[in-house]
């Protein structure tokens, strides 16, 4: 046994999986029965159990793939253990907390749901990782995570949940104003592969609507600063042994604190102003009710142009006289439209940005 491997191969004494409390030895039997006789996600779940069981110091991870191929990393299990009580004594979670699972276990994600209700003796169930994951519960829960997709979807059944996360990708205005009103406290989270999930978060239903971005404050133990890109840097050596240095454009507020603007890599240069997708995105999230993003496309004049895309089979229909662009920027309304059947994403739903625009342009 390797130094230290008690303090993360331990079962919590409270901790129950679908309503069975389990040791470890009744945990590895578990697992191998949701790899025999298991749905597929009922799989991933017991392949990952019998992964956090094992000997090693740490667990092969895969990354989601939205900005680059997707690669296998590893983490370490005390890193994931740390992460995991970070975030009980964030969200005020205690041993008995119910959860339920409604991520694929295949990602980071879905891993930390399992590991925080082994780690702190919580009671977490599973459900189908679909659209609409609380179609079929009927009872409530102290915490769930979700994808903004998920929760788009889930939004009159979301008085079953007291705390839920959301992370995968940003959420839009238009969604975020629908949560208004909702009991539930809806915390919008910032983290990756690399930091074990979620480093800051940010409530983005709060009881008094604020003017202006809400900042993302870090968890305990995490500072950030930027490099000499304007990028985020984030030192979390409770998580991370060297400091992550992101591509994520953000502003400072304090060491704690940082509002997000967008990916360097994404990054529009039309005409010498400088473009940000992400901002522009959540501008006319307001005015488009269907899956879109924005990007930079070659243009003789200006270098790059802004370009739509819409998913969609049919040609959209937009008229910037139709709408109040009063909040928008020099060259920050598209200047040409495309509609494409099916945008290009990764197993796990996140939008490839710049396969789909290749494969566009290449058509």
């Amino acid at each position: 046994m390797i130094e230290g491997q008690e303090r993360y191969i331990r079962v919590h004494p409270k901790f129950k999986l679908n309503g069975v409390q389990h040791t470890i030895a009744t945990l590895r039997v578990q697992g191998d029965a949701f790899i025999k006789n298991g749905e597929p996600y009922e799989e991933s779940v017991g392949s990952f159990l019998l992964d956090w069981l094992d000997d090693k110091s740490y667990v092969t991870v895969k990354t989601s793939g939205s900005t680059g191929a997707p690669k296998a990393i590893k983490i370490k299990k005390i890193h994931m253990v740390n992460s995991a009580k970070a975030t009980a004594k964030h969200f005020k979670l205690p041993e008995k907390t119910t959860a339920l699972l409604c991520l694929p276990a295949e990602f980071i994600a879905g891993k930390m749901m399992l590991v925080r209700a082994l780690v702190l003796g919580w009671h977490i169930d599973m459900t189908q990782p679909k659209s609409n994951p609380l179609d079929n519960v009927y009872r409530r829960y102290d915490f769930c995570a979700m994808t903004p997709f998920q929760l788009d979807n889930s939004l009159s059944r979301l008085h079953l949940l007291g705390k839920l996360i959301v992370g995968g990708g940003a959420v839009s205005e238009t969604l975020k104003k629908k949560l208004y009103g909702i009991s539930t406290k809806v915390y919008e989270t910032y983290g990756m592969t690399e930091t074990v999930t979620h480093i800051a978060t940010r409530r983005i239903n709060p009881k008094k609507i604020k003017e202006g971005s809400i900042p993302f404050k870090s968890l305990s133990k995490v500072s950030v600063h930027t490099d000499n890109r304007g990028c985020l840097v984030i030192k979390a050596p409770m998580v991370s042994t060297d400091p992550v240095i992101t591509n994520d454009l953000v502003v400072i507020e304090t060491y704690k604190k940082f509002v997000w603007l967008g990916r360097v890599d994404n990054v529009i240069n039309s005409g010498g102003v400088k473009l940000y997708p992400e901002q522009i995105e959540q501008k006319l999230s307001q005015m488009i009710y269907v899956p879109f993003f924005v990007a930079g496309i070659p243009d003789d004049t200006l270098g790059e142009k802004l370009a739509l895309f819409v998913e969609q089979e049919e040609d959209f229909a937009f008229a910037k006289a139709d709408y109040d662009t009063s909040g928008f920027k020099k060259y920050e309304f598209p200047k040409v439209i495309f509609s494409i059947p099916r945008f290009e994403r990764t197993l796990n739903g996140k939008l490839q940005r710049g396969q789909t625009v290749y494969k566009m342009l290449r058509a």
